[in-house]
């Protein structure tokens, strides 16, 4: 019945744990054709309130290009997608919006975008990781803002998408290390103080429950660190017992001493926000079971609450502590108090369904990674990955538990085959439906903000390099200009901002 499973190794037997994560992972791998519709599936833009932003992103390291040029130094996704452990491609040239960005703002203002969002590459501003920083890295990041805000869009920022300067990885092991901590900090304090005067909404950290799963016990993307017998690749170091939660814990510090310092020194005369955005997976029961029931909830306490439940009170989930002991970092009564309350709003990236099933013999191993913590076999089936309902169920989760934080709709889309066909209906669909699901968690009483779809261009995927694209513009990459095409989806979302009919 399950086409893709993920569970926990057990002493005898293979172990699908790391491939079925993996998977489960990587919604740009599955191309979904089937069609989505919402609740609330006749609708227009205004039946949102004047507010509420819509926009659609992209990050640096998929869009940029430019990769070794103006005094930019190597990310760890770089030195990645040129190992030859990656999906194929790299993001040496992209989409290249470093040249190209008054293009591209353009058609944002033909589109219609109330905003943009947007990662700044750390090794581009600070090359070494910490101290000088690059003129032109700044000078870049100063005209990118600035055109967009001629042009009535905002800028929406996130700091560290996945790409630490690899100098930071190969000085002091990066996000292992408590001296992220302050380099961060200092990295943040930077771009406060060159764009904060501009930039309204920032985002510390994306996706730090992914990147550390990925990055610290599967193994699987950047810096590749994992242990036996639970890492996919032959990585060379690393510990998947413990690094991955000692790398959250790290992001949590890094983004709540960021979050302080613009509290202390900026917001007053900037008047902004500074949140933290969350892989939000949608998790089911695959029985009616009450063991299934429970296996789901304790899904939500390590993919999920992990990040929130600190967010709002200042430590872990009791049964995550219960299951991982000491391998789970303990905060300290001042990092607690730093940590609680540090994050203005939640950012969701949402694509997917889980079921789960429960597997206690996981817990029984004597030696456990973050998946076997879980005590489940999570799976994506084949049929029904995604619908509209699962987004409007995760906005609807943070209401219902932590006490409806503000949150943007950061991440949402539909992966294709990268093609030049540009007749892309299934996404058409697809955003109709989702957006149709924000409108009833809205509708709900649901804080929800904004919402931006994934993305605006063709773009270089971190897990999928070319093979797929998500884009409102496909971008040509046998032409020497990279010339963009509007889909039909920009179309669509365009006819849609403007108030035009749209079905």
């Amino acid at each position: 019945m399950a086409e893709y499973c993920f569970e926990p190794k057990k002493k005898e037997g293979k172990n699908m744990s790391n491939l079925g994560l993996i998977i489960g992972l990587l919604p740009l791998l599955l191309n979904s054709t089937s069609r989505a519709v919402a609740v609330a599936d006749d609708y227009s833009r205004n039946d949102f309130p004047p507010s509420f932003i819509f926009g659609s992103g992209t990050t640096a390291y998929q869009v940029e290009g430019a990769a070794m040029e103006d005094g930019r130094t190597p990310s760890i996704w770089d030195t990645f997608a040129h190992s030859g452990d990656g999906p194929g491609g790299n993001g040496d040239v992209t989409s290249d919006e470093y040249h190209k960005y008054k293009e591209d703002v353009k058609l944002m203002v033909d589109v219609g975008l109330d905003a943009y969002r947007f990662s700044i590459s750390w090794s581009r501003l600070i090359p070494n990781g910490r101290g000088a920083i690059n003129p032109k890295g700044l000078e870049y990041y100063n005209n990118l803002i600035n055109e967009l805000i001629s042009h009535g869009i905002q800028p929406h920022v996130t700091l560290h998408n996945f790409d630490l300067p690899q100098a930071l990885e190969d000085e002091y092991g990066g996000w292992v290390s408590p001296k992220i901590i302050e380099d961060f900090k200092a990295y943040a304090e930077v771009c406060f103080r060159e764009f904060g005067d501009r930039v309204l909404h920032w985002t510390t950290v994306n996706e730090p429950n992914v990147f550390a799963m990925g990055g610290y016990d599967m193994g699987f993307v950047p810096p590749q660190r994992c242990s036996p017998p639970f890492g996919k690749t032959k990585c060379s170091k690393g510990n998947s017992s413990t690094e991955p939660y000692l790398v959250v814990h790290h992001c949590l510090l890094a983004h709540a001493s960021a979050a302080s310092l613009y509290n202390k020194n900026y917001k007053d005369k900037q008047h902004g926000s500074v949140g933290i955005s969350i892989y939000m997976f949608r998790f089911v029961p695959f029985t009616h079971s009450k063991q299934d029931a429970k296996a789901v909830e304790r899904a939500y306490q390590f993919l999920i609450n992990w990040i929130l439940h600190p967010l709002v009170f200042g430590e872990y989930p009791k049964l995550m502590r219960k299951n991982a002991g000491s391998r789970l970092p303990i905060f300290t009564k001042a990092e607690s108090s730093l940590v609680k309350g540090s994050a203005d709003f939640i950012g969701i990236i949402h694509y997917q369904n889980w079921h789960v099933m429960d597997d206690p013999q996981s817990l029984m191993m004597e030696n456990r990674d973050l998946v076997a913590d879980v005590g489940a076999k999570m799976m994506m089936l084949k049929e029904n990955v995604t619908t509209p309902e699962s987004l409007q169920r995760v906005i609807e989760y943070l209401k219902q538990v932590y006490g409806n934080p503000p949150t943007y709709v950061y991440e949402n889309g539909l992966p294709m085959k990268r093609t030049s066909l540009l007749e892309d209906v299934p996404r058409v669909e697809y955003m109709h439906g989702y957006i149709g699901a924000v409108l009833d968690a809205l509708r709900n009483g649901s804080n929800v903000k904004g919402y931006f779809t994934w993305s605006f261009l063709d773009v270089f995927e971190l897990l999928d390099g070319y093979h797929s694209s998500y884009g409102l513009f496909y971008v040509d990459l046998n032409d020497p200009n990279l010339k963009r095409y509007p889909k039909l989806s920009a179309r669509w979302y365009s006819n849609f901002l403007k108030g035009k009919a749209t079905f």
